[in-house]
C-alpha cells in the first residue's frame, strides 16, 4: 500500500460523508491539486449508505480516467481491476469485486440506458464538471431524473476547481456545498507588456527564456497538435540540449507516450511538455514549475443552419486560465508566462460557453428519445438546450428514420443507439449490414471518430478510401508506420483498429468489404453532404444541403461527379472539404431512393423570359436528372408568367398610345367619384400600382396559354381594359373626359391627360379669337388647363382664365408676337375677331 500523504481536500471529507448520510446530493469545491479526484470516492468506500454497492467516478478525458484509477489503485496497495478499476472506450479493467469504477462521461449514458436503475450503484460522482461536456449535462439530467422516479437513495456529487456552485447546488436540489481552500504554493503571473501578433515564436521565446533564467520542469498550453507539432520541431532545432526533453501531450497519444509526458523527468533532466487543455484538470504532470500559457484552446461549433460543424480556435476563459496556472503551485512556487496583456485579461469570458450550448445535438436527441423524452424541458438542465440546435438534431434523426413524426424512437434507432456512436455513423452501419458491407462501414466508422491516421503535411489527399486501404496495411504489417508513402500515425491507427473491432462484434461482422463502396457507406450516413460537381469547375461541389465546397487537392476525387463529403469547414464562403469518397449516380438512384423525389419545376426565367417548365429528379438542393416537362400545370405556369411580368414591370406589355391616353382620362375622373345619368360610377383604380396588383383578375383570362414574354405583344389591351368597366361607365368617360374639344376656329384639339392633374389643352392663341370663357370638362367641374401657342406652336401663355387673359396679357403678348409673325392678324379686341387656324393678311 502506497503511504497516503495528507492532501489539501482531507480536511472536509469528514464533512462531506455527514452530508450525504443527510442528503442524496452534494457539490464539492476545491482548486486545482487539492486531491478531489482520488481522495473523495475512497472517502465514501465504508459508508453503510454504500454497502455492496459501487462509485461511478466520471471523468471527462480518458487519460485523465486511467491515472486516477491507477492512483486510488496504488493507494489502496492493489491491482487494477481489484477495488478500483476503469471503463473507458476500447478499454476495460474492472473486476468482480471492484467498488469504484472510473469512466468517461459516454459510458454513463450507455450504462443508464440499459439499466436505468443503476443497479449495484450507490454513487455516481461528477469530476470536472467545470468543463460542462455534453455528456456530463446528459449524464447529470438522467441521474437526476432516476433519482427522482426510481432510485431515491441514489448520490449524486458534483465537484469542480471552478464553477457556479450556486446553479449547481439548485439544480441538485439544493444540494449542500463543500468548500475546500487548497493548499498550493504561490504563483508570480507575468504578462505580455503588448499583445503579440505572432503567437507561436513568441510562446517558443518564453520557453528559451525560461530554460535560461529559471529551474523546473516547464508546462505549455497550446490549443491544438498542429501547434504542438510546429512548436516541438522548433523547439528541438533551437535549443539542441540533451538535458532538456521535449514531449507532447494530447489525447490522440499512445498510452505509452502520454506517461513519458506525465511522469517525472530522469535525474539532471528538465522536461518541456506541449500540451492541449488535456492538462488542465486532473492529471498532475511531475516536476512542473512553470506554465506558460498561449491563452488559446480549439472548440468544435456546430451551425443549426448547416448542419456542419467546425473547429475554431477561441482564446479561453479567466476560468480556464486560473486552471492553467495553477499547474505551476503543485509543489513548489512557481511561474506562469501568459502570451496576453493584463488588460487583456479583464476582458476575458469569466466561463467557456457549455458544450450543450454550442455542439450538434443529435446523439442527445437520440438517447433522449431512447430515454422515453422527446422534449428536453421536461429534464432538468443548468442550461437548457438550444431550441434551434435540438430542432435540427431531431430533423436529421427523423430523415434517419431513428425517430417518427412524434419523436418517438423507433425500432431501427433503438438499434442505432445500442451501438454508441454518432447517429450518422450508426446509421450508416446498419444500412450497411443489410448490404453485406457491415466490416467496411465498421472500418469507416472507427476512422471518422478518431483524428486522421495519415500525418499529411502538403499533402492534403482527401480521399477516404486512402485512409481505408493504410488501415488494413497496418492491420497486416503491425510494425510498419506508412503506406503509399504516406506517414501513418501509429497510436492513432491502433485506436482505429480496437474501435474497428469493437464495433464488428457488436454488429457481428468481420472488417473488410470492397473499398469502392466507401462513398455509398458514407451517403448513409451524411445524406445531407452529398455533392454534385458544379458544371465546369473540377473540384468546386454543391451539397445536397445547399452549401457550396471545394476540395483543396483535386487529384483523386476532384474529377468524381458525385461525392460524398465526410469531413469538412463552413467557415469560408464555400465549405473546404478535408475527406470524403466518389459515389456514383447509379448507386444513388438504387440504394437512395427514399431520398429521391421528382419534381416538377415550374419557374420565370429572367434570362429567357420565359416560364420554364422542367421535370427534375432531385436529392435536396441536388438535381440529377432534369428535362423538358411534357404537361405542365397550367395555373402553376400562369402564375410564373404573371409573377415574370411583375418583375419586368407593366412595359413589357403592348401598350398603345391610345390605350395609356385612356387610362390617363379613366384616373382624371376617379378623383370626383362622378354620378352619370343618376347613377354611382365609381370607377376603379387603374392606374400602374393598381394593375400590377390586379393582373390576376385583368390580365390572366387572357394569357392562360402563353408562356413567353414575346407571346404578349399579340394581345388587345385596350380591349382588355375597357372590358373591366360597365357600358355606363364606359359612356361617361367618353363624355366627362372627352378625348378631343372644338375651338372657335372649327379645329378638334387633343385634351392631354396625366391621371388626375389637370388636363391640358395645348392650341394655337389665333383658334381662340372671339372665345370669353375657359373651356370646361367633368360636368363642368374642372376647367381646362390653356397652353396658348404661337404660329410656330411656342408656348406664349398658360391660364385657366381665358377672359382674364383677353383683358390684361393678351396686350403685351401681341406686341411681341406683331414683330416675330407680321403676316398674322393680331386684332385689337380679340373677342370680336374672327378665329383663324393660319395666315389672315392684316387689314
Amino acid at each position: 500500500m502506497l503511504k497516503m500523504v495528507s492532501l489539501p481536500i482531507d480536511p472536509v471529507l469528514p464533512r462531506l460523508q455527514e452530508a450525504l448520510r443527510a442528503h442524496t446530493n452534494a457539490v464539492v469545491q476545491a482548486p486545482p491539486g487539492a486531491g478531489k479526484t482520488t481522495r473523495v470516492p475512497l472517502a465514501l468506500l465504508n459508508e453503510s449508505w454504500l454497502q455492496g454497492q459501487r462509485i461511478l467516478l466520471l471523468e471527462p478525458r480518458r487519460l485523465a480516467a486511467r491515472n486516477a484509477a491507477q492512483r486510488m489503485a496504488l493507494e489502496l496497495g492493489e491491482a487494477l481491476g481489484e477495488s478500483v478499476g476503469y471503463r473507458i472506450r476500447n478499454e476495460t479493467r474492472v473486476g468482480p469485486l471492484t467498488r469504484i469504477e472510473v469512466i468517461t462521461e459516454g459510458i454513463l449514458t450507455r450504462m443508464l440506458q440499459s439499466d436505468p436503475m443503476l443497479t449495484g450503484v450507490g454513487a455516481v460522482i461528477f469530476d470536472e464538471f467545470h468543463e460542462r461536456n455534453l455528456h456530463s449535462d446528459l449524464g447529470l439530467a438522467l441521474c437526476l431524473d432516476v433519482q427522482t422516479g426510481l432510485r431515491e437513495d441514489l448520490r449524486l456529487i458534483v465537484m469542480s476547481a471552478t464553477l457556479d456552485t450556486a446553479a449547481v447546488a439548485k439544480v441538485l436540489r439544493n444540494a449542500p456545498i463543500i468548500a475546500s481552500e487548497g493548499r498550493s504554493f504561490a504563483v508570480e503571473t507575468r504578462y505580455l507588456e503588448r499583445e503579440s501578433a505572432t503567437p507561436e515564436p513568441a510562446i517558443i521565446a518564453k520557453v528559451v527564456e525560461a530554460i535560461a533564467n529559471e529551474t523546473g520542469s516547464i508546462l505549455v498550453f497550446l490549443p491544438g497538435v498542429a501547434d504542438i507539432r510546429r512548436v516541438e520541431k522548433r523547439l528541438n532545432e533551437v535549443l539542441n540540449n540533451p538535458a532538456v526533453q521535449i514531449v507532447p501531450l494530447y489525447a490522440d497519444l499512445s498510452w505509452e507516450m502520454q506517461q513519458r509526458a506525465i511522469l517525472a523527468p530522469l535525474p539532471a533532466m528538465r522536461k518541456v511538455v506541449l500540451a492541449t487543455t488535456i492538462a488542465e484538470t486532473s492529471l498532475t504532470i511531475e516536476g512542473i514549475r512553470i506554465v506558460i500559457d498561449s491563452g488559446l484552446r480549439r472548440v468544435p461549433r456546430f451551425d443549426p443552419r448547416s448542419g456542419m460543424t467546425r473547429l475554431e480556435t477561441v482564446k479561453i476563459s479567466q476560468a480556464s486560465a486560473e486552471q492553467r496556472q495553477g499547474r505551476a503551485g503543485r509543489l513548489e512556487p512557481g511561474i506562469c508566462y501568459r502570451n496576453w496583456t493584463k488588460s487583456t485579461h479583464a476582458t476575458l469570458t469569466p466561463q467557456a460557453a457549455p458544450e450543450i450550448l454550442e455542439s450538434d445535438l443529435s446523439g442527445l436527441a437520440l438517447e433522449l428519445a431512447n430515454w422515453g423524452i422527446p422534449n428536453p424541458s421536461s429534464l432538468a438542465w443548468l442550461d437548457d438546450p438550444p431550441k434551434a440546435a435540438f430542432a435540427q438534431a431531431q430533423d436529421l434523426l427523423l430523415r434517419l428514420g431513428a425517430i417518427d413524426v412524434q419523436y418517438r424512437i423507433t425500432p431501427l434507432g433503438k438499434e442505432m443507439s445500442a451501438l454508441a456512436v454518432h447517429p450518422r455513423l450508426a446509421h450508416m452501419m446498419l444500412k450497411a449490414k443489410a448490404l453485406k458491407l457491415g466490416g467496411l462501414a465498421c472500418e469507416i466508422a472507427a476512422l471518422l471518430d478518431e483524428r486522421d491516421i495519415i500525418k499529411l503535411q502538403d499533402d492534403k489527399n482527401a480521399d477516404l478510401r486512402l485512409r481505408v486501404e493504410a488501415l488494413r496495411h497496418i492491420a497486416r504489417e503491425p510494425s510498419r508506420h506508412s503506406y503509399d508513402g504516406r506517414a501513418v500515425d501509429y497510436g492513432i491507427s491502433q485506436r482505429v483498429l480496437k474501435s474497428t473491432a469493437q464495433h464488428c462484434r457488436q454488429l457481428n461482422v468481420k472488417p473488410g468489404g470492397d473499398i469502392d463502396q466507401t462513398g455509398l457507406l458514407l451517403a448513409f450516413a451524411y445524406p445531407d453532404r452529398i455533392a454534385q460537381m458544379r458544371a465546369g469547375a473540377i473540384g468546386h461541389y454543391r451539397l445536397a444541403n445547399g452549401r457550396g465546397a471545394m476540395l483543396i487537392n483535386n487529384e483523386n476525387l476532384g474529377t468524381a461527379e458525385f461525392i460524398v463529403a465526410a469531413n469538412l469547414d463552413d467557415r469560408a464562403r464555400e465549405a473546404r472539404i478535408f475527406l470524403g469518397a466518389p459515389i456514383s449516380r447509379a448507386d444513388i438512384v438504387t440504394h437512395l431512393s427514399d431520398l429521391l423525389k421528382t419534381a416538377s419545376v415550374i419557374q420565370w426565367s429572367e434570362r429567357d423570359k420565359a416560364v420554364l417548365c422542367r421535370r427534375q429528379i432531385q436529392l435536396g438542393e441536388l438535381i440529377l436528372q432534369d428535362e423538358v416537362a411534357a404537361n405542365p400545370d397550367a395555373d402553376c405556369v400562369l402564375q410564373e408568367l404573371l409573377k415574370g411580368i411583375r418583375e419586368q414591370g407593366l412595359s413589357v406589355l403592348p401598350w398603345a398610345e391610345a390605350t395609356r391616353h385612356w387610362l390617363a382620362r379613366l384616373n382624371f375622373l376617379r378623383q370626383f367619384k362622378l354620378k352619370f345619368e343618376t347613377q354611382n360610377l365609381e370607377l376603379p383604380d387603374m392606374s400602374d400600382s393598381a394593375l400590377t396588383a390586379t393582373l390576376e383578375n385583368w390580365l390572366a383570362p387572357h394569357i392562360s396559354r402563353l408562356s413567353r414574354l414575346s407571346q404578349l405583344q399579340t394581345l388587345d389591351l385596350h380591349a382588355i381594359l375597357i372590358a373591366q368597366l360597365t357600358w355606363q361607365q364606359q359612356q361617361a368617360i367618353e363624355k366627362l373626359a372627352p378625348t378631343h374639344l372644338e375651338v372657335p376656329s372649327g379645329s378638334r384639339i387633343q385634351l392631354e391627360y396625366k391621371n388626375d392633374e389637370t388636363p391640358i389643352l395645348a392650341v394655337r392663341l389665333q383658334e381662340l379669337f372671339g372665345l370669353n370663357a375657359t373651356p370646361v370638362i367633368a360636368g363642368g367641374r374642372v376647367k381646362v388647363m390653356l397652353h396658348l401657342l404661337s404660329p410656330a406652336r411656342k408656348p406664349v401663355q398658360i391660364t385657366q382664365d381665358l377672359a382674364n387673359f383677353w383683358q390684361t396679357t393678351y396686350y403685351e403678348v401681341r406686341k411681341d408676337l406683331r414683330g416675330r409673325y407680321p403676316k398674322h392678324y393680331w386684332p385689337d379686341d380679340p373677342l370680336q375677331a374672327e378665329p383663324k387656324r393660319g395666315i389672315k393678311p392684316r387689314r
